[in-house]
């Protein structure tokens, strides 16, 4: 089982599971914890995370600044990704595209969501479009972005 889903499905249903779980993985990839995510989904094909709005994710405007929700997006993509892969593959993004379709004026979900059946057929010379969507509390799209994950054999 991929290391990061063995821990997640560790300790998923222990009380504070789920963000002592998001907490390791902002240690492992500090620049994550700028948004003080929690990861409250992790499994093959799918990737649920969550972000409060706050004011240090903020613009002058008063919404979610768009490099916070493209921290989100990526947070979402790269461990759904990482989760959905055969065993002995690893994922590096490529470049990211988003649409910002809405001002995100509160608390936001990501969500990545695939058919793994997609991911077992791809070979190493394919890149792996990651799609996640965010939304607002009131289940509004607010932005769609794409990442580009190229997959390569695990040099470990």
């Amino acid at each position: 089982m991929n290391k990061a889903l063995n821990i997640y499905t560790t300790l998923k249903d222990y009380p504070m599971g789920k963000r002592l779980f998001s907490w390791i993985i902002c240690r492992r990839a500090p620049f994550f914890g700028t948004i003080s995510p929690l990861v409250t989904v992790l499994e093959p094909g799918k990737c649920i995370v969550k972000m409060k709005k706050r004011k240090a994710v903020t613009n002058h405007l008063g919404t979610v600044h768009a490099i916070a929700m493209c921290n989100l997006v990526e947070l979402a993509g790269g461990l759904g990704t990482d989760v959905s892969i055969p065993e002995g593959m690893r994922w590096i993004p490529g470049g990211m595209t988003v649409e910002y379709l809405a001002p995100a004026k509160s608390d936001l979900i990501g969500i990545f969501d695939t058919d793994v059946k997609k991911l077992k057929k791809l070979d190493l010379k394919k890149t792996f479009p990651a799609e996640v969507k965010c939304y607002d509390t009131d289940d509004k799209l607010v932005m769609k972005g794409i990442i580009n994950m190229h997959l390569s054999l695990n040099k470990q």
